[in-house]
């Protein structure tokens, strides 16, 4: 078999940013897959799934009520290795593109205060392993470290 594109990146070189995973077309649509890498691969600690997990129940949260972009979300959600996200958009788009969006997301992520929309039995099937602290600070640190002042070399895959 062939390895998926997602697996000939180099996990060596990735730094975090956000990154064009891959565009599918379907029908006359395009989907951008972006990569928000949160966390360097195989250099940082992965992020542990409770406070991923408040992540997505917020970014998801947030990214569907953005009046500009909420017709646009189709996915919103954890990479399996635990060292970002993946937010799945209807549209041709580029990194540059959404930073605002990113930041926005995150920094509500960030300030957010309460209770963690849908972490309730009825609404999620693993509503007791969240971490709100945890998410907060890493949305903080994602923020000043990487997408405040994004460099070009963390919106497009190193070579």
């Amino acid at each position: 078999m062939e390895k998926i594109a997602s697996f000939t990146i180099d996990h060596l070189k990735l730094q975090p940013g956000i990154y064009v995973s891959r565009k599918d077309h379907i029908g006359a649509e395009t989907i951008t897959t972006f990569d928000l890498r949160m966390t360097s691969p195989n250099e940082e600690p992965v992020m542990n799934t409770a406070e991923l997990h408040t992540i997505e129940h917020l970014a998801a949260t947030y990214l569907r009520n953005a009046p500009q972009w909420q017709d646009k979300v189709v996915y919103f959600g954890p990479m399996g290795c635990r060292t970002g996200c993946y937010l799945l958009l209807a549209g041709d788009h580029e990194s540059r593109d959404i930073v605002e969006l990113i930041v926005n997301t995150f920094e509500f992520i960030r300030d957010f205060e309460g209770e963690i929309p849908g972490a309730q039995a009825k609404d999620c099937g693993n509503y007791l392993d969240q971490n709100l602290d945890m998410a907060k600070y890493l949305a903080n640190r994602y923020l000043k470290k990487t997408l405040y002042d994004i460099k070009p070399e963390h919106l497009i895959y190193p070579q």
